[in-house]
């Protein structure tokens, strides 16, 4: 294994309290995931990325932080942390940790002293003002989660900023003692065999310390790669508080630290950002920032065309180096990608499994690494729940414009006919289990050959097996719509990677000559040269060596 082994490494990511209980409590906990490491390591995945577990009141679910350092109960100790470690790395498995560095909790012993006045020593590890001169907020800015990104504290006589909830204060990433109190925390988990980290909305590190208001959206400016239509935050272009070209400045000195821990990385997490792509590039940009970074470019609420795949990858090739950005259909913030597409997967089953056989495929020829989000290898749809089932602030919030995240968050179902689904060793989960899971459970679609899940293990494994995948460069082919195509690789280790982006069959004429099929009965290409046959959704992979080497 090399030092980058993370720039096509295969990253699971862990909603923790949604994987695996191990205590009958009704929510999932370290234990839970340790048991469910075999699955990982025999799906494929070179990586597990678990969301944040460390202590906090959960006013959202771990992404507001009491204590870095600390082990939240409701999930275990740090024994058992500890064993989670050393059983994934046994197996294979590196661990990356979620790192909420934006933000804190207000029951952080950080805010706690910094909002107690306005001269004691962390006065300024959080981003304080004064009010307006008519009594209100500094500036127009608004929370992600619904309402102005400033709240009163009376303590202190100022208004203070957070980007998420009221109970999640920004810290001031100006202050060169915060960025070395959460260097201090790296410290602590890469001392404990964490292999790297997700930085949670890395792009909201910095402001605009001039306060000025955020422009409206003109109405011919469209929406960022992910917003949901509705998403009132989205009427503005926060430049104020987004993508601020400050926080490139400032993530060399974490970067040093991680390059002291060889082998670790970080994943930083570009969030609501005007041009997703063009921000993730920047923020891998040379050997002074981060490893690499992860964006909403796939989670699209229409399906992809050969157009927009085509200018999609187009421009990855023309902004990113060496492999330097992460692909995801999906995250815990996200409707599952059938529930963003349900409108128009009015198909047949068979033709419905195409696309998700199609998508599996596409997710691993693309360069770089990929995130798979847990249940998205088992084609889970998005779970439909009442207000009253509602546990997410967000969704609450906004309810019913928009609809939040409970619904890609429900609980695993590991066996069909099991107590909750297998997901408890009790009877009760957090959030309920949807009946249409139960026939996509993991027990089901293991003892399915032509399943999805097997689908996702085959294509993973294959990928580790091919150097055009891991390491080669891509290059767009010229086809007619609705056909994608593109290379990958160099000389003897081309791969020609075709996908029928349609509901009808498609041709395609292959020019060069010597090409083969490969995974013929999983992506139901049919090659009579010179013409590629496709069906429905249908997909295939050409290699250059013969025929027998490709089994």
């Amino acid at each position: 294994m090399t030092t980058d082994w993370w720039r096509d490494a295969v990253i699971y990511q862990i909603y923790p309290r949604s994987f695996r209980d191990s205590n009958g409590d009704g929510i999932g906990d370290l234990n839970g995931i340790r048991e469910r490491l075999g699955y990982l390591a025999e799906l494929g995945a070179d990586a597990i990325w678990i969301c944040p577990f460390v202590q906090s009141p959960m006013r959202d679910f771990g992404y507001d932080v009491s204590d870095f350092q600390a082990i939240e109960p409701m999930f275990g100790t740090m024994d058992d942390f500890d064993a989670l470690v050393r059983e994934a790395h046994m197996l294979g498995l590196r661990v990356i940790m979620d790192q909420v560095w934006n933000h804190t909790s207000d029951e952080h012993e950080w805010f706690v002293e910094s909002r107690s006045s306005r001269d004691n020593p962390k006065a300024d590890w959080y981003v304080w003002a004064d009010a307006s001169p008519d009594g209100g907020p500094p500036n127009n800015w608004r929370a992600t989660f619904g309402g102005s990104a400033w709240t009163w504290d009376p303590l202190r006589g100022q208004y203070y900023l957070h980007n998420f909830l009221s109970e999640q204060p920004d810290l001031n990433f100006y202050k060169r003692e915060v960025r070395a109190a959460l260097n201090e925390v790296a410290r602590f988990w890469l001392d404990r065999g964490v292999d790297g980290f997700r930085l949670d909305v890395v792009n909201f590190y910095t402001h605009d310390r001039s306060l000025r208001d955020n422009p409206r959206r003109p109405a011919d400016v469209p929406r960022p790669a992910g917003a949901g239509p509705r998403d009132r935050y989205f009427d503005y272009i926060n430049r104020g508080t987004v993508s601020r070209p400050e926080t490139l400045d400032l993530l060399g000195e974490l970067r040093s630290l991680m390059d002291s821990y060889p082998g670790t990385f970080t994943l930083g997490e570009i969030s609501s950002a005007e041009d997703t792509l063009a921000s993730a590039a920047d923020f891998v940009r040379g050997n002074r920032r981060l490893h690499t970074a992860y964006n909403a470019s796939l989670i699209s609420h229409e399906p992809f065309t050969q157009q927009t795949m085509s200018e999609l990858l187009q421009r990855v090739v023309e902004l990113f180096e060496d492999h330097r950005i992460c692909w995801t259909f999906g995250t815990h913030d996200f409707p599952r990608l059938k529930g963003r597409w349900a409108q128009h997967r009015r198909h047949d089953e068979e033709t419905e499994h195409r696309l998700d056989r199609l998508l599996a495929a596409m997710l691993v020829c693309l360069p770089g690494s990929c995130c798979i989000y847990q249940g998205d290898e088992l084609g889970l749809p998005q779970a439909q729940l009442s207000f009253e089932q509602l546990r997410d602030p967000y969704g609450i919030a906004n309810y019913p414009e928009i609809l939040g995240r409970d619904g890609c968050r429900t609980p695993m179902p590991w066996c069909a006919e099991a107590d909750t689904a297998g997901f408890s060793d009790g009877d009760q989960s957090w959030l309920p289990i949807p009946a249409e899971h139960l026939p996509l459970a993991v027990d089901r679609q293991q003892q399915n050959p032509g399943s999805l899940l097997n689908a996702y293990r085959h294509f993973l494994h294959w990928r580790k097996t091919q150097p055009g995948l891991r390491s080669g460069a891509l290059s767009l082919i010229g086809s007619p719509p609705p056909v994608l195509m593109f290379e990958r690789g160099r000389h003897e280790e081309r791969l020609l990677c075709v996908f029928n982006l349609s509901t009808e069959p498609a041709e395609v004429t292959i020019n060069e000559r010597g090409w083969h099929l490969c995974h013929e009965p999983l992506l139901q290409g049919r090659l009579i040269p010179p013409v590629l046959h496709l069906g429905a959704y249908g997909s295939a992979i050409l290699g250059r060596r013969p025929p027998d080497s490709w089994h």
